[in-house]
């Protein structure tokens, strides 16, 4: 009964302390059983790793006299410092290695054989010693005799230290079996206990966490029903005396507040409606206004029967350049207010480029040098139309147009991997990286009044790639400094024929 009451007690607290107390006992059941299982499965792993520690030893004795046996021949066939400092050395390695294995007298077979190694090693080493004091003493006929009984004493070593480590090896797999039997067992036990511990952790969490949301839940049902438009509810009842107890006070008191808002708002809802159906009207007009003007600016079928009407008076009059020229003008007007906005193929943008070189080239008297190295097999490329032209017009009007030189305009189309590429190279007085940033930005615009444009920036072509392939990187402008020219590339990702 006492504990009942206690755990009664709980609803009247706040919730940072039945959270603590929540927190506190599963904290704790959780860390005694994780430092029980830390150390049980702690000291089975320790038992393991000695299980072969004893193999190790002898793999590491059998490389160690291999190495005194292959610096000791060396020594004696080329006599070099070199070799007798690694003698030496492994030698002196050798040697503390032997005398860690057992010296006393068992009836253990294992150990015996240990006794008989480090008996042996130590004649192995006073063989090699005789021998590389015969080599330095150029007594022949004494160290070729040591050699030969160091030799067959090292070869019985090895098959000696091979058998015993064979036969440890069997040992130790006996009793690694056992530990490893032993640790499952542990980890079953543990599992087990996690289970316990995580259903008393459950019971723990849920009696401490009922006084939290139990009255949560009241609010939330009362929230749901204020969230679908409904406020003509019943107050929610305050039950505890916690912080849920405050925000449901605060509920009730912003319920009674909204009925009384929308009361407020609806008595201002028609004279708003009535304001914004005046206001959307008023934008109605200066929009069909704006259009109306634009329309009144220039009317797209009066300019192709003037320049058609020129066409055919260059024809009658036998003026075959002109009637040429007026002819590719009214294409090229044509194509600028049909294809505006429409998807193109790559060859109706290059016979546009093409078009629009021709114009340039008989204003300017053909100072315009263009030339063209196009993939035949990506003519069917599909981009937003005028990509191509408004390149075109800055090479000509910020490259070519005031330099000394020659100026040449190149537009070449080709495969790179996966991405179809499209350059349009200058070699005029070239961008400076400041002004390259500003314009891949959206931060520079040219005066269009100074130039004869068509109106479409390259920054509009920029956003219109962008937007037509879905990706940032479509547009790159290379220039490596003043009067060493520019040059565009157009990115095309998965649209290649």
């Amino acid at each position: 009964m006492d504990a009942l009451a206690k755990i009664k007690s709980l609803y009247s607290r706040s919730i940072q302390v039945k959270l603590l107390l929540a927190f506190l006992v599963t904290t704790a059941l959780l860390l005694c059983m994780n430092i029980f299982m830390y150390g049980n499965t702690n000291r089975m792993l320790s038992s393991i790793d000695k299980v072969y520690a004893e193999n190790i030893s002898l793999n590491e004795i059998s490389d160690t006299l291999e190495k005194v046996q292959l610096s000791m021949t060396a020594y004696l066939n080329t006599r070099s410092s070199d070799a007798m400092e690694d003698y030496y050395r492994y030698y002196q390695d050798y040697n503390n290695m032997i005398y860690e294995l057992s010296d006393d007298i068992s009836e253990n077979e294992l150990l015996l054989t240990e006794r008989d190694i480090r008996n042996m090693s130590e004649s192995y080493l006073a063989l090699t010693n005789l021998a590389i004091d015969g080599k330095r003493g150029s007594n022949i006929e004494k160290y070729r005799t040591r050699y030969e009984e160091a030799e067959r004493l090292y070869k019985y070593l090895q098959t000696m230290i091979t058998n015993l480590n064979n036969e440890r090896f069997k040992v130790n797999a006996e009793n690694y079996k056992i530990l490893s039997d032993g640790l499952r067992i542990i980890e079953v036990i543990n599992i087990i206990s996690l289970f316990v511990i995580g259903v008393l952790n459950m019971i723990i969490v849920v009696i401490l966490t009922d006084s939290i949301t139990r009255p949560l839940r009241s609010l939330a049902d009362a929230a749901e029903i204020v969230a679908d438009g409904n406020f003509e509810i019943e107050m929610v009842k305050v039950t505890s005396k916690d912080e849920v107890g405050v925000v449901t006070k605060a509920f009730n008191q912003m319920v009674i507040n909204i009925r009384e808002y929308i009361e407020r708002l609806r008595a201002n809802m028609e004279t708003e409606r009535a304001m914004k159906e005046k206001e959307l009207l008023m934008e109605a007009h200066l929009k069909d206004a704006k259009l109306k003007y634009l329309q009144a600016q220039i009317n797209p079928h009066f300019l192709f029967n003037t320049l058609n009407a020129g066409a055919q008076l260059a024809m009658m009059e036998d003026a075959e350049k002109t009637y040429t020229y007026v002819q590719r003008v009214a294409d090229f007007f044509r194509y600028n207010i049909n294809k505006d906005q429409d998807e193109v193929t790559l060859r109706e943008e290059i016979s546009l480029v093409d078009t629009y070189i021709y114009i340039l080239n008989v204003r300017f008297a053909g100072d315009i040098h263009f030339s063209k190295e196009v993939d035949e097999s990506l003519l069917d490329v599909k981009l937003p139309g005028m990509t191509l032209q408004p390149i075109v017009e800055n090479s000509v009007n910020y490259g070519i147009r005031n330099i000394d030189r020659e100026g040449h305009i190149e537009l070449k189309v080709y495969r790179q991997d996966d991405t179809v590429c499209i350059s349009i190279k200058d070699n005029g007085i070239g961008i400076e990286q400041e002004v390259i940033d500003r314009i891949m930005t959206g931060h520079f615009h040219a005066n269009e009044e100074e130039t004869d444009s068509n109106g479409v920036g390259l920054d509009n072509v920029i956003n219109r790639l962008k937007l037509y392939f879905g990706e940032d990187d479509v547009l790159n402008i290379i220039s490596e400094g003043k009067d060493k020219g520019t040059e565009t590339i157009i990115y095309v990702q998965n649209n290649a024929g």
